[in-house]
């Protein structure tokens, strides 16, 4: 049954309403018609089974058939802190940590960052956030992750070391403190993760890291790229606290 959501001030006692892209999507594109049913999302935990009873491109009016909490968000709320890589590596990033169960992701501007937006930030702050919405429907989300806006490294590790319950860093360098190991020792219910771009993070970064309370950890023998790091980073933080399990 295909997922979409809806504004909450759209949801009425037997009935909802979906408006704008998502209506057209529903008439236009999938061509649903009165008496199909889908799940709609308020973007907080509650999903409603719905019949739908009148499908225009404008709007697409469903009859409420049962209201449920959602039950696929990770108790562990994890926000990834990514440096900006190149070419159209955020998109496959943000899509895939969004399947996974990310929460939230912060972009980061990092010394060896070789993107820069200069003027573009709030029209691709916008398309990301199109993706990660995208992704939350696809995989049956119970909130819609949201893409913030670009972050200074500095900035980003001072409000990740005072704003979380954890947060680490995955360094080539590290060899003593695992990933494996952080997460046994992890108690808490917010990390934040911090992934450099394509060269890395320079060692200065690293120190102000630390400095942060940020704790760096190695994922392993191999260098992963940027837009497997975080991925990988999430799930093995995920699957140790037993959301994949």
């Amino acid at each position: 049954m295909p997922k979409f959501f809806t504004d909450k001030e759209l949801i009425y006692e037997n009935s909802l309403e979906i408006k704008n892209e998502e209506a057209l999507h529903i008439a236009e594109v999938l061509r649903m018609k009165p008496g199909e049913e889908l799940i709609v999302g308020d973007g907080d935990m509650t999903d409603y089974i719905c019949r739908i009873s009148s499908a225009k491109k404008s709007a697409v009016v469903c009859d409420i058939i049962k209201k449920e909490k959602n039950r696929n968000e990770p108790e562990l709320k994890i926000t990834l802190f990514q440096a900006l890589p190149k070419g159209d590596k955020m998109e496959t990033v943000i899509q895939k940590c969004v399947e996974i169960g990310v929460c939230e992701i912060i972009p980061i501007d990092t010394k060896n960052s070789m993107v820069r937006l200069k003027g573009k930030e709030d029209k691709k702050t916008a398309r990301w956030n199109k993706i990660a919405y995208a992704a939350a429907k696809q995989c049956g989300r119970g909130i819609i992750p949201k893409v913030k806006s670009l972050m200074p490294f500095e900035e980003a590790c001072k409000y990740a070391g005072t704003s979380f319950d954890g947060a680490l860093i995955p360094y080539e360098c590290e060899r003593d403190n695992s990933i494996k190991k952080y997460a046994s020792g992890f108690t808490g219910k917010s990390l934040a993760i911090f992934i450099g771009s394509e060269g890395g993070f320079d060692p200065s970064e690293v120190d102000i890291a630390i400095k942060s309370g940020l704790a760096p950890v190695t994922m392993g023998k191999r260098i992963l790229r940027t837009e497997t790091a975080g991925l990988v980073a999430s799930v093995i933080m995920l699957y140790e606290k037993g959301d994949m399990s």
